[in-house]
């Protein structure tokens, strides 16, 4: 157990009365203000003396033989006590013990060695115990004292609601003519709380206001931090933060600070700023946990301005916040998309001399996988690293996770195997990110095998390991294998949901079994679960790549007759339909009617209406809605980019096709092998020679195929200005990449 550091005030502060701001139905009191001595507190004119310690009278006999024993290893000291007691060992009986420590109390050495030595002969007994803790106490030291307190209570067979009684009997009865240390006490009340006994040691503070003692706010700080473990035990501690005050303990700073989490919590967010404001009143001063806590606590409730308002005053009053003030703001940030504002939030955070820490990056890292954004959650990976951050299991499963959503499950291997090197242990969560992964690109096989592995790990796949694997089986038309792979969980005990059954149906549609789909979602009602909005949006999407859009008007209908509410993603397959088969102004059409109906679009939403114009050629239209996209503040995607790229390649715009790629580069997307060879093929044709080779050889370091036309163009370019090793070395790589990958793609 941690050691705490025991005082007692010497002063209390006067203390504003405290109008409650708190929880009404607990009955707050108002604080006023305490006067005590330094060690006993005046609380009442019943104060109760400590009792005089009388032992029992021993008979002739056994004093002689406590005042042999006593001179003995007085007068032997030097040697070891085992020898110097051997001629008494068969005589000495357990109330010996106390006879001999009255004799030697003032030689605290001496008394340590001989209880030592009696407790490896029979146990000591209670009162024995406690008065070696109060000798303990009254000589400073402090460890041991709490050490013999301690291993009272580790006894597995103690009948707590007992021993407390009687512990506190003979500590009172102790204390007086033993140490008359009060920190002993205090000891007592830690080890009550850190033991989890917390009835227990709410009646030790109330027995020591009887004798005129007080606990020490350190201890109390300890005993509310504690209470507040748990949402119940929030409200008690809220109820003794105010009641305590009335019998003379003196919050500080950190009493405050562990209220004010305790109320950010439970979300009582602007209760816990009352409260900050309120603390320099009372002889409190906040500190940059106080602010920090309650800027966390806005950004867990949403409110961003108010956060940043705080940060601000918190440094009009000289304090200087930390890596957890900002992880709050970026994490708050990140989970609204918001991840570029976030990154830039960590730039002005190492502006100002604030390292940040593993948590800051990981944050930011997990921010940038869910929004698609790998290469910039990978360049902080770099970053964090550089500066000597290292990242632990949760950074590494945050950047496979990321990986694996966007189909970089080779790259999510290699790292998983780079995090096993490292000695960090994946858990379920990074091997089911893996699973899914593999699931998604039809390799069910090498999905089995990690599941295997995770399972040789000790580790238990969850709903959403099987539901990953049952849904790569249905993709790769094994409908029959997934139906056994579910009954397999369902025998272990685990129970199908919505999200099983929709990645079943999800499965079937990519595998091109819609009617099974259908029945299966007909099926879900009758085992009691209802198709919910995804049901509905991954059937629509099934259809309108099947360009059955009645049927698609049909669901919709039925969705809404359910009074379902469509997500961004069912307008976003609606509006997918809608352009693939020809329909662009029924696509504009439902674009409109969206934002009329303040259903926000995202960039998806308008990628489909692009790409479909990129397609006819009609640039003018494609410009004209990606004015209207980033005017109603729809930030572009990666998809966004390597579409305008491609279009404007293909209408010659390359000086708007180069700043897009610039643009894109800029904020961390990567394009794809397309948009680089669009605009390679563009500089081509323009006889900007410079600028496609160094496209071409950014293409080539990043791992990405060119198609054989660029090979071609660069192996005849190599091959005229005389570079044979460079135009072999081009030769090779196309047929290793273009040819043998045409092979390849015919085979499966």
């Amino acid at each position: 157990m941690k050691r705490h550091v025991i005082s007692f005030p010497r002063h209390c502060f006067q203390l504003f009365s405290y109008h409650s701001h708190l929880d009404p139905s607990l009955n707050l009191l108002p604080f006023f203000r305490r006067c005590f001595s330094e060690k006993k507190c005046s609380f009442d004119s019943t104060t109760r003396n400590f009792p005089n310690y009388s032992p029992k009278k021993p008979i002739l006999q056994d004093s002689e033989l406590v005042h042999q024993i006593s001179i003995a290893i007085k007068q032997r000291r030097s040697e070891p006590l085992r020898r110097v007691l051997k001629p008494y060992e068969s005589k000495f009986r357990a109330d010996h013990l106390i006879r001999v420590l009255m004799s030697i109390r003032n030689d605290y050495r001496l008394v340590l060695n001989f209880f030592e030595w009696a407790c490896l002969r029979r146990d000591p007994s209670l009162e024995a115990r406690c008065i070696l803790a109060q000798i303990a106490t009254a000589s400073k030291d402090l460890k041991m004292a709490r050490k013999l307190i301690q291993d009272f209570w580790v006894n597995p067979n103690l009948d707590a609601g007992v021993s407390f009684g009687h512990f506190v009997e003979q500590l009172i009865y102790t204390y007086k003519d033993w140490g008359s240390d009060p920190r002993v006490f205090d000891i007592f009340f830690q080890v009550l709380v850190e033991a989890g006994m917390l009835d227990e040691a709410r009646k030790l503070f109330d027995k020591m206001l009887n004798y005129g003692l007080l606990i020490s706010v350190e201890s109390c700080n300890l005993f509310i931090s504690h209470l507040s473990k748990d949402p119940d035990g929030i409200k008690v501690a809220l109820k003794v933060f105010s009641e305590f005050p009335e019998v003379g303990v003196c919050w500080n700073t950190a009493s405050y600070n562990i209220i004010i989490h305790s109320l950010c919590q439970i979300g009582r967010v602007v209760e816990a700023h009352q409260l900050l404001l309120q603390m320099e009143l009372r002889g409190c001063m906040p500190d940059v946990i106080s602010y920090s806590t309650i800027t966390s606590g806005y950004c867990q409730v949403g409110e961003l301005q108010k956060a940043l308002k705080l940060i601000e005053e918190m440094q009009v009053k000289g304090l200087k916040p930390n890596s957890f003030t900002y992880n709050g703001i970026i994490l708050l940030l990140c989970k609204t998309g918001k991840v570029a504002e976030a990154e830039r939030v960590l730039r002005e955070m190492i502006s100002e001399g604030i390292a940040p820490d593993s948590v800051v990056y990981t944050t930011l890292i997990d921010g940038f996988c869910k929004f698609g954004n790998v290469s910039a959650a990978y360049r902080l990976f770099d970053e964090m690293q550089n500066r000597k951050i290292s990242p632990d299991f949760i950074t590494y499963t945050a950047v496979i996770c990321g990986l694996c959503r966007s189909g970089k499950v080779m790259e999510a291997d290699k790292l998983f195997h780079d995090m096993v090197c490292k000695q960090l242990e994946p858990d379920e969560v990074t091997y089911t990110a893996l699973i899914d992964g593999y699931c998604k690109e039809g390799k069910v096989k090498e999905a089995f095998s990690l599941h295997n592995k995770m399972l040789e790990m000790g580790l238990t796949p969850n709903v959403v390991t099987y539901t990953a694997l049952t849904d790569g089986l249905c993709k790769c038309g094994e409908v029959d294998t997934a139906n056994e792979l579910l009954h397999e969980m369902c025998r272990k005990g685990l129970e199908l949901n919505i999200y099983t059954y929709n990645s079943l149906v999800n499965g079937l549609c990519k595998a091109g079994n819609i009617d099974q789909a259908v029945k299966l979602m007909k099926d879900m009602e009758v085992a009691g679960f209802h198709p919910d909005a995804i049901t509905y949006t991954t059937l629509m999407d099934a259809y309108c790549k099947s360009r059955e859009m009645d049927k698609v008007h049909e669901l919709l209908r039925q969705m809404l007759d359910r009074r379902l509410q469509p997500t961004v993603v069912t307008f976003n397959v609606l509006m997918n339909g809608f352009c693939m088969s020809g329909m662009l102004q029924d696509g504009e059409k439902l674009l409109k009617w969206m934002l009329e109906k303040g259903v926000m679009p995202n960039a998806s939403t308008y990628n489909s209406l692009m790409k479909q114009y990129c397609i006819r050629n009609n640039m003018h239209a494609t410009t004209e809605i990606y004015k209207g996209m980033c005017a109603k503040g729809v930030g572009p995607d990666a998809n966004t980019y390597n579409i305008l790229i491609k279009g404007h390649c293909k209408a010659r715009n390359m000086k708007e096709a180069w700043f897009l790629h610039k643009d894109m580069v800029g904020k961390g997307f990567s394009p794809t092998a397309s948009s680089y060879n669009a605009l390679i093929k563009g500089f081509y044709k323009r006889k900007k020679f410079l600028e496609a080779n160094q496209l071409f050889e950014k293409m080539r370091s990043e791992g990405l195929v060119a198609d054989r036309e660029i090979y071609n163009i660069f192996v005849d370019i190599n091959y005229d200005e005389g570079k044979m090793e460079l135009t072999l070395e081009l030769c090779d790589e196309a047929i290793e990449k273009c040819l043998v990958g045409d092979i390849q793609n015919k085979n499966t």
